[in-house]
C-alpha cells in the first residue's frame, strides 16, 4: 500500500480512484495531480514506483489542503459561525440541515432516529 500524505492507499485501485481515498481529493483532482505528475491513471496504485509517489505527495503538500488540515479548517469555519450565531450556525448547533432543505417530512440523516411524542388525549370524565 503506497503512503500518500499519511493514508495508505489501496494497492488494487487504479492510481486516479486510490487518490480519492485522500480526504480533499475528489475525482477531478486526482485527475489534475496526475496530469500534473505525468503518471498514467489507470496504472494500478500497488504498481507506482517511490519516485511517482513522491511526486504525486510534493504535489499534493504543495497545492492542496488535505486531510487533517481540511478537517480543522472546516471545523474552525462551523464553530465560528456557531459563535456568531447567525442562521446556518443556529442550525448546526441544533443539528437541523443547513442547507434550506425542508424538514416537516424527510431530513432523517440530519434529525437522528425518530422521536416519538405521544398525541393529545381526548378529555375523559374522572370518577
Amino acid at each position: 500500500m503506497p503512503r500518500i500524505v499519511g493514508v495508505d492507499v489501496p494497492n488494487d485501485k487504479p492510481t486516479w480512484i486510490a487518490l480519492t481515498y485522500i480526504h480533499g481529493i475528489g475525482r477531478h483532482t486526482a485527475q489534475k495531480i496526475l496530469e500534473e505528475a505525468q503518471i498514467d491513471g489507470t496504472v494500478r496504485a500497488g504498481k507506482l514506483s517511490e519516485d511517482e509517489v513522491s511526486r504525486i505527495s510534493q504535489i499534493i503538500d504543495r497545492d492542496y489542503e488535505v486531510e487533517g488540515q481540511l478537517r480543522r479548517r472546516v471545523s474552525q469555519n462551523i464553530a465560528r459561525l456557531k459563535d456568531i450565531a447567525c442562521y446556518r450556525g443556529i442550525r448546526h448547533r441544533r443539528g437541523l440541515p443547513v442547507r434550506g432543505q425542508q424538514t416537516q417530512s424527510n431530513a432523517r440523516t440530519r434529525k437522528g432516529k425518530r422521536k416519538t411524542v405521544a398525541g393529545k388525549k381526548g378529555v375523559k370524565e374522572m370518577r
